[in-house]
């Protein structure tokens, strides 16, 4: 059985208009495409995979816009987009993205299901990939809490919800609002994101839920984030 990944960041009770959040997914993608080259053409879903194939979408804020001023991209008082990249049906990958919304239940996303099979989930599912594709995230959205892991994994050690911001993955993103990470153990690696927060990369090769060492990795480093008070779920983001 294959085993799946995804990346999202997450944040809540951001009140935020359509041109600011044009302008935010402008960047992310901008962003993402340095990634990999595989995610430098998008596309909006449509009947069919030969359909969506004809809907291309170019990825500027002013498309954005126009895209938020659909009602079926109105959410509340927020706003979404579901875009996809790939060439073939057996090998895509896609973004969904929620922002702008004051709602303190709902929080505001911005979620990659990077390729999982073939030469290209083999090149972008790596730690220094997953790693920029969070850094992206982070520049752009300006999210509490990111991670990059496998589905498998969450699934495990999560009894219930998975709230973000509660749990341990393959790659993670702190924003300086959640305080300061602590000391981790090797072979866990910590960076700066400018002055936005920190990225912590559990392990350097693939992280699986069938690996012992890497489960148990996780669980030690979740051991001491939640007693620095790093894990939590998400909190209103500050006004002023």
């Amino acid at each position: 059985m294959i085993e799946t990944y995804y990346a999202g960041s997450y944040w809540l009770a951001r009140r935020e208009s359509a041109e600011a959040c044009a302008r935010r997914a402008e960047r992310f993608f901008l962003l993402l495409g340095r990634c990999d080259p595989a995610w430098t053409r998008w596309y909006e879903p449509a009947g069919s995979f030969k359909e969506a194939r004809d809907r291309l979408f170019t990825t500027d804020a002013e498309n954005f816009q126009k895209l938020f001023a659909r009602k079926e991209h109105r959410i509340g008082d927020g706003y979404s987009f579901h875009l996809w990249a790939g060439d073939s049906q057996e090998e895509t990958s896609g973004v969904d993205g929620r922002c702008g919304s004051a709602d303190l239940r709902l929080s505001s996303n911005s979620v990659l299901r990077p390729y999982d099979e073939g030469l290209i989930g083999e090149r972008v599912l790596t730690a220094p990939v997953m790693t920029e594709v969070l850094r992206a995230m982070a520049m752009a959205w300006d999210p509490e809490w990111g991670v990059a892991t496998s589905e498998a994994h969450r699934d495990t050690v999560v009894k219930g919800f998975p709230h973000a911001g509660t749990f341990v993955g393959w790659v993670m993103y702190f924003s300086r609002l959640r305080g300061k990470v602590p000391p981790l153990p090797a072979p866990v690696r910590i960076e700066p994101v400018e002055e936005k927060g920190t990225l912590v990369i559990l392990t350097p090769e693939r992280f699986t839920a069938s690996n012992p060492e890497h489960v148990a990795l996780a669980a030690r480093v979740h051991e001491l984030l939640d007693r620095a008070g790093i894990l939590r779920r998400l909190q209103p983001w500050p006004t002023g």
